[in-house]
């Protein structure tokens, strides 16, 4: 669902750039706060997914000290369960033959569930931290893009801007020459 989140906040930045406006033949970008706003939410949303991770470890661990204490319970109930049933020996002997094989079945299963449940929270959570850097990653890049159209453009304009003040500055040396050359022929014709 995050996944779907960040894809969408960065269509959203993708639709800002695609909604620039020409003027002439030179294209000019969007509102910077809009795109600023949707990066801010895809930081936002990128540590959730870390938050989601560290929730699976803890109840990993709940699940643990639960099947622990279950198991613990179930096996002090054998062992008072033979201490009030049994007074032979050999029975007593049998009873803690199978409570210690059923304690060690019970340990094994504790523990497969355990490690079943750190793989599963370590798979979570690698596969939330990739999805994170991934983000990232895209949202660099396309920063970098952005922030490299952006400098084009003003390249751009500083160069019709400079191009301009030539242009004027030749206008007003042109001007000059003419009134010189008026102002020769003035003397001169006056003289």
């Amino acid at each position: 669902m995050t996944e779907l989140r960040v894809s969408h906040l960065i269509d959203e930045a993708d639709e800002l750039l695609d909604n620039k406006f020409h003027v002439g033949s030179y294209c000019l970008f969007m509102n910077t706060d809009d795109l600023q706003d949707i990066l801010g939410k895809i930081r936002a949303i990128l540590p959730e997914e870390i938050r989601t991770a560290e929730m699976i470890l803890k109840r990993r661990d709940d699940i643990y000290l639960e099947a622990q204490t279950r198991a613990d319970r179930i096996i002090n109930e054998a062992q008072n369960t033979a201490s009030n049933i049994l007074s032979e020996s050999e029975l007593i002997r049998a009873v803690r033959e199978k409570a210690a094989k059923i304690q060690e079945q019970v340990k094994q299963s504790c523990e497969e569930m355990k490690n079943k449940a750190t793989e599963e929270a370590e798979a979570i959570r690698r596969s939330a931290y990739q999805e994170a850097m991934q983000t990232r990653e895209g949202a660099q890049s396309y920063a970098e893009e952005v922030l490299e159209k952006l400098n084009n453009t003003i390249e751009e304009s500083h160069r019709i801007v400079r191009n301009g003040q030539e242009y004027l500055y030749a206008q007003k040396n042109k001007m000059r020459e003419n009134n010189h050359e008026a102002n020769a022929e003035k003397q001169a014709y006056a003289e």
